[in-house]
C-alpha cells in the first residue's frame, strides 16, 4: 500500500462533497422552521391599538374634521394666475379678508397646479359674492368675469354626509354577512368587522390630527382601504381555516395552528402592502408638494395610512381576536388539554428510553513498511482490515 493510496482515502470535507442549499426566509416561515408568536403577544397589540384609537377619538372631539366645502356648504372661487409661488395662498387670503366682507378669516386658499388658485369661503349673498369676486380678480390681475364662482348649499352637504354614512353601514353589514357565509363562522365575521372599524377610526382620527380636508375624495379613499383591509383579513383567515381543519390529531392547538398561519402569510402581506403603498406614496407626494392641494392629497393620505393600518390589523388584531374567542370555547379548551397530555406522554417516554451504547471511536492507524521512517495516517472510519489495529 503506497502513500498515494493512503492519501486518496482521506475523507473529503462535507462542504466539498455536497454544497449546502440555502433556504430563504419566506420558506422557513412557511415550513415552521422559524416563527414569531403573534398570538401569544396579543395583549401588547391590543394596548397599542387602544392608544391609537384613544388618540384618534380625542383628536376628533377636540380638533374635529376640517370638512370640505362639499360637506359644510359655502362659496367656491377659482381663478387663473400667471405663476403660483409660496406666497400665493397668503396673498389671496389677505385679499379676501380685506374685501370688505365680514367673516372671511376662516376662508381656505389652495393652489391647483402651477397656475390656478381656489378660495373657499362661507356662504355669501349676492352683494358679498360680488365684492369677494372683485377682490380676487384684482389680486390675480384679471377681470371679475374670469373668476369662476360656485355656490354649494348646506343642504347638499348634508345629503352627501347622509349618503356616505348609509354607504358605510351597508358596506359593513354586507361584509359581515359575506364572511359569515364564506367561513361559516360568525366569530370570523366579528373579528373582521372589528378590524375594519379599527382601521376606520384610526384613519379618520389622523385626518383630524393633521388637519387635512375631509372631502368626497377622502370618503372614496376610506371605502377603498376598507376593501383592501377586508381582502388581507380574508387571506389570513383562509389560511387559518386550512391549518385548523385537522386538529383531531392532537398535535397542535387552535392557537398554535392560527399562529402558524399568520407566519405563513406574513411575507406575502408585507410584499403586497409595500407594492401597494409605493404608488400611493407617489400620489400623496404629488398632491401635497407638487399640486399643493386637491383630490390627490385627500385620497392619497387615506390610502397611504389605511393600507398600512389594514395590513397591521389583519395580522395583529383580527387573528389574535379570533383566537381569543375560539380558545374560550369548551371544545377548544378540551382539545388543548388533550394536546398537552399527549406531549406530556411523549416527553415521559423519551425520558425513560435508555440511551444507546456508544460505539468505539473507530480511530484506525495505518503504517507502511519502507526504508524511510513510517508515516502514520489517522482516519476516523470504523473499518476492519487485517493490517489495521484498533486503538482502545
Amino acid at each position: 500500500m503506497s502513500d498515494t493510496d493512503t492519501l486518496d482515502k482521506t475523507p473529503t470535507p462535507a462542504s466539498e462533497e455536497r454544497p449546502v442549499k440555502k433556504v430563504g426566509f419566506a420558506h422557513r416561515l412557511w415550513t415552521g422552521e422559524i416563527s414569531y408568536n403573534f398570538v401569544g403577544h396579543a395583549k401588547w397589540y391590543y394596548i397599542l391599538s387602544s392608544i391609537l384609537i384613544v388618540v384618534a377619538i380625542v383628536s376628533l372631539l377636540t380638533r374635529g374634521l376640517q370638512l370640505g366645502i362639499e360637506f359644510r356648504g359655502g362659496s367656491d372661487f377659482q381663478v387663473a394666475v400667471s405663476q403660483v409661488t409660496n406666497s400665493t395662498p397668503d396673498d389671496f387670503r389677505e385679499a379676501v379678508i380685506n374685501s370688505g366682507v365680514s367673516g372671511m378669516d376662516s376662508s381656505t386658499v389652495t393652489t391647483i397646479g402651477g397656475n390656478r388658485v381656489s378660495i373657499e369661503t362661507r356662504s355669501l349673498d349676492v352683494d358679498e359674492q360680488v365684492k369677494v369676486r372683485q377682490a380676487i380678480a384684482d389680486k390675480a390681475g384679471t377681470t371679475s368675469e374670469q373668476v369662476d364662482y360656485q355656490q354649494i348649499g348646506a343642504s347638499w352637504g348634508k345629503q352627501v354626509t347622509q349618503s356616505a354614512l348609509i354607504a358605510l353601514v351597508v358596506f359593513l353589514v354586507l361584509v359581515s354577512l359575506l364572511m359569515g357565509i364564506y367561513f361559516r363562522d360568525w366569530k370570523k365575521s366579528i373579528s373582521g368587522l372589528v378590524a375594519l372599524i379599527h382601521d376606520l377610526i384610526i384613519t379618520v382620527g389622523l385626518y383630524a390630527l393633521v388637519g387635512f380636508s375631509f372631502t368626497p375624495a377622502t370618503l372614496t379613499g376610506l371605502l377603498t382601504i376598507l376593501g383592501y383591509s377586508l381582502y388581507d383579513t380574508v387571506v389570513v383567515f383562509d389560511k387559518v381555516r386550512e391549518n385548523t381543519s385537522s386538529l383531531d390529531d392532537y398535535k397542535a392547538t387552535y392557537s398554535e395552528a392560527a399562529n402558524r398561519s399568520v407566519n405563513q402569510v406574513l411575507v406575502r402581506s408585507i410584499n403586497t402592502t409595500v407594492i401597494g403603498v409605493l404608488p400611493v406614496a407617489a400620489i400623496l407626494f404629488a398632491g401635497s408638494f407638487i399640486l399643493g392641494s386637491g383630490p390627490l392629497e385627500d385620497i392619497g393620505l387615506a390610502l397611504f395610512v389605511g393600507m398600512i393600518i389594514g395590513a397591521y390589523s389583519s395580522i395583529f388584531i383580527a387573528t389574535p381576536l379570533l383566537v381569543t374567542m375560539r380558545m374560550a370555547e369548551p371544545g377548544m379548551k378540551q382539545q388543548a388539554q388533550r394536546v398537552a397530555n399527549r406531549r406530556e406522554k411523549l416527553a415521559k417516554a423519551a425520558a425513560s428510553k435508555p440511551e444507546p451504547q456508544s460505539e468505539p471511536s473507530g480511530f484506525i492507524i495505518e503504517t507502511e513498511s519502507s526504508d524511510t521512517p513510517p508515516e502514520v495516517f489517522i482516519r476516523q472510519q470504523p473499518v476492519k482490515t487485517s493490517r489495521s489495529k484498533r486503538v482502545k
